[in-house]
């Protein structure tokens, strides 16, 4: 398939889930409530863990780099200000995104790809059921509620990785480091790691559900399929990182 045709067929995905989402309930066919609220669970509640450990990882890292280096310039309490920031605009929103690409999008397109190759798509379209309706709305309205809350959770498990360091190895006090954090962390800050997440969150559940629904070659393809389908959300979403943090920086 050429670029032309997949950008075609993401924007035509984009539109058919704004259509049953928006419209489906004035026709009689509203968003499955059940189906959303057990996605939410596979997509975010169980990724939670692996979200925890990659969060304090970095918190941890960047407390260590940043107490390394800027005890040299004799800067050492500006830690805080270091992991506050760097967390919560960019690292936060954006290795969580990894993670839940990893897990969670790949896992969405080798499911939607077996059922495409068991031609159980086929079977729910011959019994008038929409795919899209019926697969494709749940999944993405889960991850566009579970990622920006995975985000959250993510930057205080970093920020908490980074006192773990300014506590134990910099003998700095717990009310300082909550103070120098206040000081440095804005709002705004968080609000724009929020906007990413959400923006993220768009991109991977479609790319991933594009994917899945469009394999084809038995096993094989779903393999295929999978390996693009995690890989093109995570260059769409490194773009789309530097293309927000672009906005943000002028405005």
């Amino acid at each position: 398939m050429t670029l032309r045709a997949e950008l075609r067929t993401f924007f035509f995905l984009n539109r058919e889930i704004l259509r049953w989402i928006f419209l489906g309930p004035f026709q009689g066919r509203p968003v499955r409530t059940a189906a959303v609220f057990r996605q939410m669970v596979r997509i975010g509640v169980q990724a939670f863990p692996m979200t925890a450990l990659t969060s304090l990882s970095i918190g941890l890292t960047l407390a260590m780099q940043g107490a390394q280096e800027l005890s040299r310039m004799g800067a050492s309490a500006y830690v805080p200000n270091l992991v506050a920031v760097t967390i919560l605009r960019e690292l936060g929103p954006l290795l969580v995104g990894v993670v839940v690409i990893g897990r969670s999008g790949s896992a969405v397109t080798a499911e939607l790809g077996t059922m495409k190759v068991g031609e159980e798509i086929e079977a729910l379209e011959v019994m008038a059921i929409n795919p899209v309706r019926f697969l494709v709305v749940p999944r993405f309205l889960a991850m566009l509620v579970m990622l920006p809350v995975l985000t959250v959770f993510g930057d205080y498990i970093g920020l908490a990785g980074g006192w773990t360091i300014c506590h134990f190895a910099m003998d700095m006090g717990t009310a300082t480091y909550i103070q120098r954090l206040m000081e440095a962390g804005h709002p705004l800050d968080l609000y724009s790691g929020m906007v990413k997440s959400f923006v993220f969150a768009w991109l991977i559940i479609l790319i991933s559900c594009q994917s899945g629904l469009g394999v084809s070659g038995g096993a094989e393809g779903v393999g295929q399929a999978t390996t693009s389908s995690v890989v093109t959300s995570i260059l769409a979403m490194l773009v789309a990182n530097a293309v927000l943090t672009a906005v943000f920086f002028v405005f």
